[in-house]
């Protein structure tokens, strides 16, 4: 089924992609500079200005490192597709009759609570209502928002970045954080080795005119440094205290209220959230976040309404986060896989979402249950 968006670029023609198009033109200036600041390193620093062949072997083996690493979580980010919000979560059609004719506001969230009372959903609107967009036509899982560029609801949604023409959202999240990181690491390690030719023209002992790209390149990877420091800075900090930019602004809505520590489960168990519990995986841009994006493990104070359709599977180590325990299916449920399994005890095997396009395995599809299910280790 296509989106509300991919149904508008239909109807807008060519006046839509054209918009389409220059939404790619912040990527094609970051990429220019890319281009721009290897040429300046690898052809005007190395080749042309460095006398010493162990020193040139040195700086362009350190520096193609980063910049592998970097363009590859760089590319990672962009075109990682968004977590688009599963098909079971939109209203059928009888649903949608009844949400239309609906005469007031409260008739209208009495429809939509009704249909939401077995999605496993603990994020209220500030109203204490079922979160539901009227654009998309379903409810809203647990910290996903509609974005108005992409014109789709995204799970786990951080921000639109026009950096990387894409939602910053649950699939790829670890991607834009390492692509922030190594972005610096790339940075810094330019600005470091090129600032003792800035020293010399300060002290009139270099021709600014023939090294020209090379101060230029200084100047702006000090720039590039200094705005991604405190970018990087803080999306370490988010992923730390397991928030989002959305729900740093604007804590996330429980039934008994905002609490904007409510998905935290401890520094190290945010970091795996996002970063997975494979550490040979930590600083490579290849998925290994937990979890599916729609269902995220909250403390225990906010489980009262979570998993109804699914039985009571959570746990509780006494420390006051709760979390529901994760199936693996080897044969489906590999790093780049699509979804999630979650234990339903009442029948001893796993429930499963399927894709936003009606593709996968439907909701109630279950495992062996014959399998002995890992559980997600929460730790002080």
């Amino acid at each position: 089924m296509p989106s509300p968006h991919e149904k508008i670029m239909r109807r807008g023609g060519s006046w839509m992609w054209c918009v389409k198009t220059v939404k790619w033109f912040p990527v094609l200036f970051i990429v220019s500079v890319i281009v721009w600041s290897y040429y300046a390193y690898v052809i005007q620093l190395c080749f042309f200005t460095i006398k010493s062949n162990v020193q040139k072997v040195i700086y362009l083996a350190l520096y193609h490192m980063f910049l592998v690493f970097f363009l590859w979580s760089y590319s990672q980010t962009i075109f990682t597709q968004i977590g688009r919000v599963p098909v079971q979560f939109r209203l059928p059609s009888s649903e949608l009759d009844r949400l239309m004719q609906a005469e007031s506001d409260e008739a209208k969230i009495q429809v939509v609570k009704r249909f939401a009372q077995n999605l496993p959903i603990s994020n209220r609107t500030a109203s204490g209502a079922v979160r539901f967009c009227e654009v998309c036509q379903h409810v809203k899982p647990d910290r996903a928002h509609h974005c108005s560029v992409c014109g789709d609801c995204v799970l786990k949604m951080d921000h639109h970045c026009p950096w990387v023409n894409n939602c910053v959202s649950f699939s790829n999240y670890k991607f834009f954080a390492l692509f922030l990181g190594y972005a610096l690491a790339y940075c810094l390690f330019i600005a470091l080795t090129t600032l003792q030719f800035f020293i010399k023209f300060w002290k009139n002992e270099l021709d600014g005119m023939n090294h020209f790209h090379i101060l230029l390149l200084f100047f702006v990877s000090i720039m590039f440094a200094l705005s991604l420091v405190s970018l990087f800075g803080y999306h370490l900090y988010l992923v730390a205290h397991n928030r989002t930019t959305l729900e740093s602004f604007r804590p996330p809505v429980f039934q008994i209220g905002p609490d904007k520590n409510g998905f935290s489960l401890g520094k190290f168990n945010n970091f795996q959230e996002v970063f997975g519990d494979n550490k040979k995986l930590w600083l490579l841009p290849i998925y290994s976040s937990l979890g599916d994006g729609v269902v995220f493990p909250v403390r225990a104070q906010h489980q009262s309404n979570l998993y109804n359709s699914m039985g009571s599977t959570h746990n509780s180590l006494g420390d006051g986060v709760t979390f529901p325990q994760r199936c693996i299916d080897e044969d489906t449920d590999t790093l780049l896989g699509g979804c999630q399994r979650w234990e339903d005890p009442e029948t001893g095997g796993c429930q499963r979402w399927a894709d936003s396009d009606g593709s996968g395995p439907a909701f109630g599809d279950h495992a062996d249950s014959d399998s002995s299910p890992p559980e997600i280790v929460i730790m002080n």
